[in-house]
Parts: C-alpha cells; sequence; structure tokens
C-alpha cells in the first residue's frame, strides 16, 4: 500500500518498538507484538476462521505505524498506542462509537496492513468510529487503542481482560 500517515488528532502516545529484518513495516500499517517486535497485521498466521485471527491480532494490537522499517533492516521504530487516524475500508456507514477491526485479506482469513472494517465481535476491535459516517464511505476515523499499551478498546473483551 505504500507509506501514508494516517494519524489526524489526539495524542499517540507512541512507543519504540523493535522490528524484525525479514518484514517491511510502513506508515499507517496496523502492528501488533510478537517475541518483542512489531509486525505488520499481514504477517500475523492466520487461525481457523477470520472471527479468530482478527481477535488474535487484537489481542497482540501494539498501534499504528509512525515510522518505516524496510526488510533487511532491523531497526526500532515509533508506533501510536491511542489517536485518530483515517483507514480506507469497503464502503460502509458508520455510527459514532462503532468497532473497528483490521480488514481480511483478499480471498483468506488473513488481514490487511492499512484497512479496517467493523468488528463482528468485541474481542475483535481495536478501536471505535470517531466520526459518523451516515452514507456510504471508503475512508473511516477510528480512535484506536493499543491492547498491548492500554488495555485495548474500553467496553470490550480485550479492554476487561
Amino acid at each position: 500500500m505504500g507509506d501514508r500517515m494516517r494519524w489526524r488528532y489526539g495524542d499517540t502516545n507512541p512507543v519504540v518498538a523493535g522490528t524484525s529484518a525479514e518484514e517491511t513495516i510502513e506508515i499507517g500499517d496496523l502492528v501488533y507484538l510478537d517475541q518483542g517486535a512489531a509486525h505488520a497485521a499481514a504477517a500475523l498466521p492466520v487461525g481457523e476462521t477470520l472471527d479468530a485471527t482478527r481477535a488474535e491480532f487484537a489481542r497482540r494490537f501494539l498501534g499504528v505505524a509512525m515510522q518505516r522499517s524496510a526488510a533487511g533492516e532491523n531497526v526500532p521504530i515509533r508506533v501510536a498506542a491511542t489517536g485518530v487516524f483515517e483507514f480506507d475500508c469497503e464502503p460502509e456507514s458508520f455510527e459514532l462509537g462503532d468497532l473497528i477491526g483490521p480488514a481480511p485479506a483478499a480471498g483468506g482469513n488473513g488481514l490487511r496492513n492499512q484497512q479496517v472494517a467493523k468488528a463482528a465481535a468485541p474481542a475483535a476491535a481495536i478501536g471505535r468510529v470517531a466520526r459518523r459516517e451516515p452514507t456510504l464511505s471508503a475512508r473511516v476515523l477510528v480512535s484506536v487503542f493499543s491492547t498491548v499499551m492500554t488495555g485495548g478498546v474500553p467496553g470490550t473483551t480485550a479492554a476487561a481482560e
């Protein structure tokens, strides 16, 4: 998808995370934490179902990449643990507070790095809609909450654990 600064407003509460030399992380990627390193959403192993994959990602959700890490580099990057970000999505209408998770990859149970969709279950949420879109929209403002750093989206299973 390419580097795209998706931050729009709000405190980002940035953290610095290690990366893997085998993987590329781009600005704007949704990232999760595994064994002390940040990984882009698409790198998460596919679960038995899409819902299981999305819930596992939400459980490990670190935030939104604010710096890039090219393949072959093993450098720490800054990751926003909170804030409001604008993400691409399939055209849909959104209400304030709708739960949002990473979008499914085409043709499988995998995830997209920089696209979101409504979360079918609270355990799969990484944020909530921050601006109502009463008509079909291919972009949505999302207030994200890192599960690793903040305990997850308030009012969801991830935040209660």
